[in-house]
C-alpha cells in the first residue's frame, strides 16, 4: 500500500539505481555455472554412447533415441517449469530442478538395462531445463547496460563444462568405465544446489505476486553488498500491460519465422528465450537420427565400430 503523492519505483529502476557491483560477480559465478552443469549432463550422452552401445549391443537408432529423450523431456518440462516458475518463484523451481536431475543423474549410473538407462535420461532431461531459470534470474538482476555482454559472456560456462565432461570421459571410461563418469558429471549439480542459497529470489517475482515487501528487502541487501543506494519511496507493481499469446506464434505473419527458430535450438539458447525456446527441442531431438541414417547408409567404418567392441 502506498499513499497519494508518495514516491514509488519499479523493480527495474532499482536494479538501475544501485548499479553493478560485488552482488552481480557472485550472480554470474553461481548462476553462470547452471552451464558448467547443464553442458555436462548433455555432452555426458556423446562421451559414453560408445560405451553403451558395446555394453549393451545397442543399434545406432537406439542410441540416438537416448538423445531424443533426453531432449523430449527438455521440451515438455521447459514449459510447465516456466508455469511453475512464474507461479512459486524462479529460485525455488531452480533449486528443484537441479535436485531433480542430480538425483536421476545418479541413478543413471546404477541402470541395469537400456530401457531403464532411456527412462532415467530422459528424467535428467526433464530436470535440466529448469536450469534457464538461473539465466532469468541473471537477467532480471543486471543492469540494462550490462545485459548486453554478460549474458553472452555466460556461454564461456557451456563451453567449460563440455570440455570438463571431454576431458574426464578421456581418464575415467578407460579406467573406471562409464558409470563413474555419470556420477562425477552429477557433482558439479550438486554442489550448485548448496551455494544457491547465497542468491536471493527475483524481485521481479515478488512483486508480481504482491509482496512488495520482500522484494523492497531483497533490493536493499542487494544495495547494501554492492555498497550502494535504493531510491527513494516505496515499490510500486506496474500496470499490467496487454501481450501475447502462444496462438500469436502460429499467425501466418509469423508461422515462417516460428519453425525457423524452432528447428535451430543453439540460437534460442543464446538468446535465452524460455518457454517458446523448448519448441526448439524438436530439431534436437530429429537430429541423432538424421545422422545414424546418414552414418549406415553412407560410412561403412559405422560397421567396423560395431565390431571393435570389446567382448
Amino acid at each position: 500500500m502506498f499513499c497519494p503523492g508518495e514516491k514509488t519505483y519499479s523493480v527495474e529502476e532499482a536494479v538501475e539505481t544501485i548499479g553493478f557491483g560485488r552482488f552481480h560477480f557472485m550472480l554470474f559465478l553461481i548462476m553462470g555455472s547452471t552451464g558448467i552443469a547443464e553442458a555436462m549432463e548433455i555432452m555426458l550422452l556423446a562421451i559414453v554412447s560408445s560405451s553403451i552401445r558395446c555394453e549393451w549391443h545397442l543399434e545406432g537408432w537406439q542410441v540416438a533415441l537416448v538423445t531424443m529423450m533426453v531432449f523430449f523431456g527438455y521440451m515438455i518440462f521447459s514449459i510447465l517449469l516456466g508455469l511453475l516458475a512464474d507461479r512459486y518463484g524462479r529460485l525455488k523451481i531452480l533449486t528443484i530442478s537441479f535436485m531433480w536431475g542430480a538425483f536421476f543423474s545418479l541413478l543413471t549410473s546404477f541402470a541395469p538395462s537400456y530401457i531403464w538407462f532411456v527412462f532415467l535420461r530422459c528424467m535428467v532431461g526433464c530436470g535440466v531445463s529448469g536450469h534457464a531459470q538461473g539465466l532469468i534470474i541473471k537477467t532480471e538482476f543486471l543492469p540494462k547496460k550490462f545485459r548486453g555482454y554478460m549474458l553472452p559472456l555466460s556461454q564461456v560456462f557451456w563451453l567449460a563444462g563440455s570440455l570438463l565432461i571431454i576431458g574426464l570421459g578421456s581418464v575415467l571410461i578407460p579406467t573406471l568405465g562409464w558409470r563413474w563418469l555419470v556420477r562425477v558429471a552429477s557433482i558439479p549439480g550438486i554442489i550448485l544446489i548448496l551455494v544457491f542459497k547465497f542468491i536471493p529470489e527475483s524481485a521481479r517475482y515478488h512483486v508480481s505476486v504482491g509482496k512488495n515487501q520482500a522484494a523492497m528487502e531483497t533490493l536493499q541487501w542487494i544495495a547494501n553488498i554492492n555498497r550502494s543506494t535504493m531510491p527513494e519511496g516505496t515499490i510500486k507493481e506496474p500496470k499490467a500491460e496487454k501481450t501475447g499469446s502462444v496462438c500469436d506464434l502460429f499467425h501466418r505473419k509469423y508461422l515462417r519465422t516460428s519453425l525457423q527458430i524452432w528447428v535451430y535450438p543453439t540460437v534460442m539458447r543464446a538468446i535465452g528465450m524460455g518457454t517458446s525456446g523448448s519448441i526448439c527441442r524438436i530439431g534436437a531431438m530429429a537430429a541423432p537420427f538424421i545422422s545414424q541414417v546418414r552414418i549406415s547408409i553412407h560410412a561403412p567404418i559405422h560397421n567396423h565400430i560395431r565390431r571393435s567392441c570389446k567382448p
